[in-house]
């Protein structure tokens, strides 16, 4: 540690700190635009001018190093009125149009010129002019000429995001932030350029001159999409949910957040929203009353359960439903006498669970990713699945970490990969009993399978056996592998013999919590795929559509088109749910209060911000009343937060909960692929993963929301003598899509990327298995 004097009072900082972070011990503000605690120092606005004793002249406090006995003043003259002379020259090429500012009222140059800024100009020369650029549909560079030259949102591309897309042109007055040529920027996490703009020079496009921010009220909340469960400040006018901001939580998502957590919220005020409940009669939808519709649904339950029995009734929720929906509807399924439950509609492998009560997650706390030394992820389509795990994976490579991959194509994680495994789908039981091979021969001890390793396989064992933290990390599709719980079980055994930590990303904002709650069938209960391939007698829908959301995108088509009774409890009339008899309007999350437990185990409640539209009404209280309807014990809960007591006490026994172990057999020997053989790889697009952002117009608007095309490992691609965009039939047995094609030479040589979650191929079969491509 180092002392030194701030403003007569005595600071002990760590050595190597700059002045500013004595400055932040201290308390005490210094002026400044260009520093951020995130980003690195660039010293280049010079507001943060500040006196050091026996230095000849002002010195930048975030550029300066304190040493043992320095001397500094803040607010001495010298200090001072260099901050003046730096505020006059920021003004000098300023426009004057603070009225018509979006950052108006929260801008800090705003504020900091009532402080240092001079009651007048003695500027009397033409003022610069920068012409707007069109960067795409989430961030506005219209009004560029506001722009100081801070570069935060150069930076942040550059450390944070992991990609350049803004950087600086020219120099002094003339300088500029600009995309390289034209280009938009498409960053999954662009929107934080936004927060970091001190001015108003980059400003939110679909917020763009619809509110002042002193109107808005500013409510808390918690991200429904991924499972970082990112706080959220939740800004609203006129009972309308108008701009998303992050919440600080540095344990969590510290002060970012992704674009679809952002932009989301453009959903909660589409026209499409169901604001009423309806019932299908001769093929016609018609608007009822609440209990009309519950009516309805309960007489026709109990019609089925007398016909058929209970186990013709099943229920699919949606892990991005939250604690309280969840365990009401498996409470609902189960008290009427069905154990058909069920939230994992992407899933292949249905026995890869633990005991009753137990959930899959991280393995580790989140803020842990930062500090990994070495990290083996095995299929995931990280940077998208993921954006704010991959941003702290990126940081810790930034400090020296060895991330590996396992997946079917070279990852572009914007990250530096120290080791990549390439290998179709069904290759990846062999590839990591290869990595678990080579740990063994390092170890001296026996293989849990008869493997031979490859070099990339001696590799990433190599690194894992070096360095201290480290972790074997399970995405998405991982978990969505028909053989998911045998890649679990070799991971538990690599972790155990290297000394990692073993975890799963987890998919959804509550994939823990619907694990806790018992939304999965116990014994003799029908799972997701088997719903989902099957016609039901009748069938629950919460927050969830089965042609998007399901394994099998056409058996789920299929499925429902043969179902009796489904009842749809859905945000949205335009729900892809086939043959739907029933729609209840149930809130979004922020019309509703509910809990999610991330992927850490932790569990973060939230309380509605806005009132519900139209006659919407919480799921919870929709099932509750569904449950009395039905004559069932256990319905009389009063408030979320009885129900979330009832369901996970107050949340302390979780951690006791969380169990990565697999139960799996390991076999002796892995069979060969078949030669010749070409398998899909599916992902699911980052704004394709659930209701809300599918119908947000402005992220469906952007890069990522693109129709998707097949991805053709090169050696196929020049087979079949395709040109870029060329159309072709890909067939998975009886279901085909027509596409158009692009070569990917990241992908192994017999996979073929094929986008699930998409109107376009929601008539393709199964996420995982045998595929064919035909030139058409």
């Amino acid at each position: 540690m180092v002392e030194i004097e701030l403003d007569g009072k005595k600071v002990s900082v760590a050595e190597g700190s700059m002045v500013m972070h004595a400055a932040e011990a201290a308390g005490t503000y210094i002026p400044h635009f260009c520093y951020h605690k995130k980003l690195s120092i660039a010293a280049n606005c010079r507001m943060c001018l500040v006196e050091v004793e026996k230095a000849p002249k002002p010195l930048p406090a975030c550029a300066t190093p304190v040493t043992q006995g320095m001397i500094v003043r803040t607010k001495s003259d010298k200090a001072v009125k260099a901050q003046q002379s730096v505020m006059e020259f920021l003004l000098i090429n300023h426009p004057l149009d603070c009225p018509i500012c979006d950052q108006g009222g929260e801008c800090q140059l705003q504020d900091l010129a009532v402080g240092y800024g001079g009651s007048s100009s003695r500027y009397t020369e033409e003022k610069r002019v920068v012409f707007h650029k069109d960067v795409g549909p989430l961030i506005s560079m219209e009004e560029m000429t506001r722009c100081i030259h801070c570069t935060r949102c150069v930076r942040f591309g550059q450390e944070v995001a992991g990609v350049m897309e803004l950087g600086m042109l020219h120099r002094g007055e003339h300088a500029e932030i600009t995309t390289f040529v034209g280009q938009t920027v498409d960053s999954e996490l662009s929107g934080n350029m936004i927060d970091l703009c001190p001015v108003g020079a980059l400003t939110s496009k679909p917020f763009r001159y619809s509110a002042r921010t002193w109107e808005l009220s500013r409510r808390k909340s918690v991200s429904p999409h991924d499972s970082t469960g990112a706080n959220l400040i939740v800004q609203v006018k006129a009972n309308q949910v108008k701009r998303v901001l992050p919440l600080e939580n540095e344990a969590v998502n510290e002060c970012w957040l992704a674009d679809r957590d952002r932009f989301s919220y453009d959903a909660l005020n589409s026209t499409s929203r169901l604001t009423a409940p309806m019932i299908k009669q001769g093929g016609q939808w018609q608007t009822v009353d609440w209990t009309t519709a519950l009516e309805f649904v309960a007489n026709g339950l109990k019609q089925v359960k007398g016909e058929f029995g209970a186990q013709g009734i099943g229920a699919i929720g949606s892990a991005h439903s939250t604690v309280e929906e969840l365990h009401l509807l498996a409470k609902l399924v189960r008290g009427f006498g069905s154990d058909n439950i069920d939230y994992r509609t992407r899933h292949a492998d249905f026995a890869n669970v633990d005991a009753p009560g137990t959930a899959r997650w991280l393995g580790m706390p989140i803020a842990e990713l930062s500090t990994l030394d070495r990290a083996f992820v095995i299929g995931s389509f990280l940077r998208k699945d993921h954006p704010l795990f991959a941003q702290r994976l990126r940081q810790a490579a930034r400090h020296g970490a060895q991330v590996s991959s396992l997946h079917a194509l070279k990852n572009d994680w914007l990250l530096p990969l120290a080791h990549q495994i390439t290998a179709a789908p069904s290759a990846w039981v062999q590839s990591l009993a290869e990595v678990a091979a080579a740990v063994a021969a390092s170890a001296g001890v026996a293989a849990p399978v008869k493997a031979e390793p490859t070099d990339a396989a001696r590799a990433v064992a190599e690194s894992l056996l070096s360095g201290q933290n480290k972790a074997v990390l399970l995405g998405n599709a991982a978990a969505q592998h028909p053989q998911a719980s045998t890649l679990l079980k070799l991971a538990n055994w690599i972790a155990e013999h290297t000394g990692a930590k073993v975890g799963y990303l987890t998919e959804a904002a509550n994939t823990v919590g619907a694990q806790l709650v018992g939304a999965l069938p116990k014994q003799g209960g029908l799972n997701a795929g088997q719903m989902l391939s099957q016609p039901m007698k009748a069938l629950l829908l919460l927050n969830t559509e089965p042609v998007w959301d399901a394994a099998d995108a056409a058996a789920a088509a299929a499925a429902l088109q043969g179902s009796g009774l489904v009842v749809a409890l859905t945000a949205f009339k335009d729900a892809a749910i086939p043959n739907a008899d029933v729609m209840l309007p149930i809130a979004p999350f922020a019309e509703t209060a509910g809990s999610f437990v991330n992927a850490e185990g932790r569990l973060q409640s939230f309380f509605g911000v806005v009132k519900p539209v139209g006659e919407t009404r919480p799921a919870w209280k929709v099932l509750r009343v569904l449950g009395n309807l039905l004559g069932l014990d256990g319905f009389n809960q009063e408030s979320a937060e009885e129900v979330r007591a009832e369901a996970l006490g107050d949340g302390s026994g979780i951690a006791a909960k969380l169990s990565n172990r697999s139960a799996a057999q390991l076999p002796a020997a892995i069979a060969a692929a078949t030669p010749g053989l070409y398998e899909r790889i599916a992902d699911v697009p980052v704004y394709g993963t659930d209701m809300l952002v599918r119908r947000s117009g402005p992220l469906q608007l952007t890069a990522d929301a693109r129709p998707p095309a097949v991805g053709l490992p090169t050696a196929l691609w020049q087979a079949l003598g395709l040109a870029d965009g060329q159309r072709v039939r890909v067939s998975q047995g009886s279901a085909s899509a027509e596409l158009p094609a692009r070569e990917d030479s990241t992908l192994a040589p017999n996979a073929v990327r094929v986008s699930a979650a998409h109107p376009d191929t929601a008539t393709l079969g199964a996420m995982f298995g045998a595929i064919t491509v035909q030139k058409l």
